[in-house]
């Protein structure tokens, strides 16, 4: 079964792009045509006013892992756990980053493609 790994809507009438980045985390553009996603890397629920003035942008696990790395991302609330949440794409996590991550855990397939990301680098085939 294909693991979304980025759920976002652009909206064409205000050009924004929304991302829903977990279960429930429900956001609009707010312009007139509400554009709208929702259900992070659970599930992809979207909508808007015209639906013909967005365009869903899925990114799965099995895709091109080029698109993959800039897109899964990892939230992170800073080195000490004191700082607003972010959410940081697995290509721009330094390597130390990358370990303690893969040593502290998470989902089975987010944690595959922090290897992979970490594999990659170490064997020269990106960055």
């Amino acid at each position: 079964m294909r693991q979304l790994v980025y759920n976002a809507v652009k909206c064409l009438e205000c050009d924004q792009t929304i991302v829903s980045y977990h279960v429930h985390d429900y956001k609009t553009c707010g312009c007139p045509n509400g554009a709208m996603v929702d259900g992070g890397t659970a599930y992809g629920r979207y909508g808007a006013m015209d639906m013909d003035r967005i365009e869903k942008i899925d990114i799965y696990d099995d895709d091109d892992f080029e698109v993959v790395r800039r897109h899964a991302v990892r939230g992170s609330r800073g080195p000490n756990g004191d700082q607003p949440l972010t959410y940081i794409p697995i290509c721009d996590m330094d390597d130390d980053y990358l370990k303690a991550v893969i040593e502290y855990g998470g989902a089975e397939w987010h944690i595959n493609l922090i290897k992979k990301e970490y594999e990659s680098r170490n064997k020269g085939d990106v960055r």
